[in-house]
């Protein structure tokens, strides 16, 4: 960072949680999460237990940020105070909740790591959970004050990848070893079905005692209400004990593959201090929604480990199941780093990427098991291009655009021209074209097997946008600079702006087709359009893009985002959910994506020339975003939204593109406020 560290008066509040008044549900669907600069991470409901198969203490990434698999899952723990039992997990088995810790709890609160405050007896125990920041170990600390008692633990391995179960009629592999030290007793967990990965855990004080055991049914509802198997069988080698007095901690660690502790305290610091740097970097006039979305960035912005290049950053497109994906990373990247001022960061992500620059595509994601990637999006290239131009305006950083980003983005556009895999190429009307029926290449990509659920083939609206902003971008930057590339790529946009005006306005409905082809116009309704007004450079007119913005505003707009498709459709979806069948075909056919409403804030301040009424309204429209951030992931904001109201959140918990876009548009509308004032 380049900004000098604030003092910690500019954290947020914490956002705490009082489980009195409310109900189990509603707490088992509120989740927290942390994570560390290798993409591993350790994630839960509120009340301690694992809702989803992707839930656990420590979810390792074994390939960094990827092959993640779920080593510990879960501590049942007890803490004997007198004569008297507090239990302080809560797990879910299919006819009951058990134990009932959420009893014993009083309080939980995420800042800086996520603790849990328990009432046991006249005193109480304060758990806290912290990842090392950049080793596969995890700390679970607790602390009794106001009492003395004997704490009893029993940890939960599962040693699998993280998108399957655990059944312990998998063939019973597990065993334990014990593993002793100075000060600290432990034990080794290992599966000799699936040699190669090993948990061990590590108590500081304490002692263990054997006592294996497998636990059966372990149930986990968000998977169920997903249409996903829900059960898994889970083991554990015996229980940790420990005598705590008023005022004692006891710790436990977990790691993989080989013993692993670290100073709790320190590790604890140097978080706080990073969150505190990331609040802080925002301008003064920040609330603390945004102040509290720019501490959120930082689990997403992790280092990419290469088998022949050193580590580099980028960005992870959402928690629990993504990797990094290119279209994410560029749309998240001015948010997450560029509002963070984190210019370094931000360098590397485009490095990331380009060392997989390919035939002008930049890849679509990386595997989830190894480096490779692939290349099946139209547009992570052009976001790639207009991330850059962002990264120009932030930092004034010519040396680097020239000498990395340009290249690279003329070798983009180039290539697009020619042609590229998947048929992308302009075409006579210099438009940009690409894909077949059978090909999902734009953002809007679910797809049941052969059958694509969203056809975006041939010419789409949003794709168009960009490909006509890349080239004035080209044009303005290279001008001065290289002035017979300045004058190409303005011959060039010359001819695109008109284009695109001509075959995507729809005078029937005053607002932009969708997509085109040779054979077919697609009039839905759909929030692609936006791009048209909101981008840098606009192929429109002042009064198309007016009313595209008023189409947007009346047909898709929600307290939480765009909808994907007008209500008026009869393939509108108003709810997403059940089976992955159903899921994916309401996932761009009325669901509501958060992210869509940083475009849209830009574009409605742009028509509305910032003038102060638009400033307010664009203000009263994010402040929804403020409430979202203590209903499902604590201090994110999720991926998508039921199309009909309330707009339950669904998909992922935290996704970068949604706490990218909502900052971004939230500090937009405190720099137009503060030019206003001035």
């Amino acid at each position: 960072m380049t900004k000098k560290m604030p003092t910690k008066t500019l954290l947020p509040h914490p956002i705490e949680i009082n489980p009195a008044g409310t109900s189990l549900d509603e707490l088992l669907g509120k989740e927290w999460l942390i994570a560390n600069s290798l993409g591993s991470y350790a994630s839960g409901a509120v009340l301690t237990a694992n809702t989803r198969r992707y839930h656990g203490l420590l979810v390792a990434a074994t390939l960094p940020p990827v092959g993640r698999i779920v080593a510990l899952s879960v501590l049942m723990e007890k803490i004997i105070v007198g004569d008297s039992e507090y239990e302080l997990a809560s797990c879910e088995f299919p006819d009951s909740i058990s134990p009932r810790g959420y009893e014993n709890l009083q309080r939980f609160i995420n800042d800086p790591t996520p603790q849990w405050i328990f009432r046991v007896g006249p005193g109480r125990l304060t758990k806290q959970v912290l990842l090392a920041e950049a080793s596969n170990i995890v700390a679970v600390r607790y602390t009794l004050s106001g009492t003395s008692g004997r704490l009893i633990m029993r940890p939960f391995a599962a040693l699998r990848d993280f998108h399957l179960l655990r059944r312990a009629d998998d063939g019973g592999g597990f065993a334990y070893e014990l593993v002793s030290g100075i000060n600290t007793s432990g034990v080794k967990v290992i599966d000799h079905n699936r040699p190669g990965k090993t948990v061990y855990l590590l108590a500081e004080p304490g002692e263990f005692r054997p006592a294996p055991q497998w636990w059966y049914r372990f149930t986990y509802r968000m998977d169920l209400s997903r249409g996903q198997d829900a059960a898994e069988d889970l083991y554990s080698p015996g229980t940790f004990e420990c005598d705590l007095a008023d005022g004692e901690a006891f710790t436990i660690y977990a790691s993989l593959d080989q013993p692993g502790r670290f100073d709790f305290d320190e590790t604890l610091s140097r978080r706080t201090d990073r969150l505190t740097e990331l609040a802080g970097s925002l301008d003064a006039d920040a609330d603390d929604d945004a102040r509290r979305l720019a501490m959120s960035s930082d689990v997403f912005v992790v280092g990419r480990h290469f088998a022949h290049a050193p580590a580099s950053t980028t960005i992870l497109a959402g928690y629990h199941w993504f990797a990094d994906w290119g279209r994410d990373a560029f749309i998240a990247l001015p948010g997450l780093l560029l509002s963070t001022r984190r210019f370094q960061q931000a360098r590397q992500v485009f490095r990331t990427f380009i060392q997989s620059l390919s035939n002008g595509m930049i890849p679509n994601r990386f595997d989830d098991y190894s480096i490779t990637a692939h290349y099946n999006s139209i547009d992570a290239s052009l976001w790639f291009i207009l991330a850059g131009e962002r990264y120009l305006q932030a930092t004034g950083d010519t040396e680097f655009f020239r000498k990395v980003l340009m290249p690279a983005s003329n070798a983009i556009l180039t290539a697009y021209r020619n042609g590229t895999r998947f048929d992308i190429q302009s075409g006579p009307d210099f438009l940009l074209q690409g894909g077949s029926l059978f090909t999902q290449l734009t953002w809007m990509d679910a797809k049941l097997g052969n059958e694509v659920v969203t056809p975006r083939h041939g010419k789409a609206v949003e794709i168009n946008a960009l490909w006509y902003c890349a080239h004035r971008i080209m044009e303005e930057r290279s001008r001065g600079f290289d002035d017979k590339l300045s004058a190409h790529y303005k011959e060039l946009a010359d001819f695109i702006g008109p284009s695109f005006a001509r075959t995507f306005w729809n005078p029937h409905r005053n607002c932009l087709c969708d997509c085109v082809t040779d054979t077919y116009r697609d009039e839905s309704v759909r929030p692609n359009q936006i791009f048209a007004v909101s981008l840098p450079h606009s192929p429109l007119s002042a009064q198309q893009q007016s009313a595209v913005v008023g189409a947007v505003a009346e047909h898709l707009l929600t307290p939480m985002g765009l909808r994907t498709l007008w209500r008026k459709d009869p393939r509108y979806r108003s709810r997403y959910g059940g089976s992955w069948q159903s899921r994916d075909r309401a996932y761009h056919q009325g669901t509501v994506w958060a992210w869509l409403i940083g475009p849209f804030i830009e574009a409605y301040l742009k028509v509305h020339n910032n003038k102060s009424f638009a400033v307010e309204q664009a203000n009263r429209w994010l402040e929804p975003f403020g409430k979202h951030l203590n209903e499902a992931g604590i201090g994110f904001i999720s991926e998508i939204f039921d199309g009909d109201p309330p707009h339950h959140p669904r998909g992922c918990i935290a996704q970068a593109w949604s706490v990218g876009e909502v900052l971004r548009a939230k500090l937009l509308v405190d720099k137009v406020r503060r030019t206003q004032i001035g």
